[in-house]
């Protein structure tokens, strides 16, 4: 039987982090449609992901089950076990400042403020004990960026529903700092909330057979863990 450790519901808009023990299932499911989830994973010690390795060793533009999410190291930090979507956006990092055209207050608007996906990320590494240096690039769960007619590169609408979801398996002690800001790319302001559950999890073959690269980094995995 599943036992669920951790359970919490992060509003649209918001940012919030936790700390996850080795060998854990982390299940995040959007509560709205158009939901995205901006995700940074770091060790404890201050490895953290890397983006462009992770998708250029898997040959991949997206994030998708069963890739392996890379440290600067190498080392296999999560396995994505699971998915309802086929498209897990990686290559338009999160919202800044300038991303937030109506400027807002927490003494005026309280918790239905907008704040950047990056003000959120560094308020809750600060509360970790990290700084500025450790933001890095995120992954951007529930969302999916594409080329339009236009040639440009734009946010996908609908391409996220309620109820959608994304499992990751922890193969180190991880930090994960998320921020519920909407998407870079996407002009309006209806961030949905995201749940995040934790439960334990068997190893995942799936991951490890998916590429020679990415069962490297599980292994890589194993050996900080010995």
């Amino acid at each position: 039987m599943t036992t669920t450790k951790v359970e919490h519901e992060v509003p649209g808009g918001a940012a919030w982090s936790l700390r996850v023990r080795p060998g854990r299932e982390v299940r995040f499911s959007a509560l709205g449609p158009g939901a995205n989830c901006s995700l940074l994973l770091l060790t404890p010690d201050g490895d953290r992901l890397n983006v462009p390795d992770t998708l250029k060793a898997q040959m991949s533009a997206r994030i998708t089950p069963p890739m392996v999410l890379m440290s600067d190291r190498g080392v296999g930090l999560a396995s994505v076990t699971g998915s309802s979507l086929d498209w897990h956006d990686a290559v338009c990092g999160h919202s800044t400042d300038r991303h937030v055209t109506e400027r807002s207050s927490y003494q005026e608007h309280r918790n239905d403020r907008r704040i950047s996906a990056r003000a959120g990320l560094l308020s809750e590494l600060r509360k970790r004990g990290f700084d500025r240096a450790d933001l890095h690039a995120t992954v951007n769960l529930f969302s999916k960026a594409a080329i339009d007619d236009a040639g440009r590169l734009s946010h996908v609408p609908k391409h996220c529903a309620a109820d959608d979801w994304v499992a990751l398996r922890t193969e180190v002690e991880l930090v994960l700092v998320m921020s519920t800001a909407p998407h870079p790319l996407d002009p309006s302001w209806k961030p949905a909330g995201v749940r995040v559950a934790v439960t334990d999890a068997p190893p995942d073959e799936a991951s490890r057979l998916f590429r020679p690269e990415s069962g490297r980094a599980l292994d890589a995995a194993a050996q900080a863990l010995a």
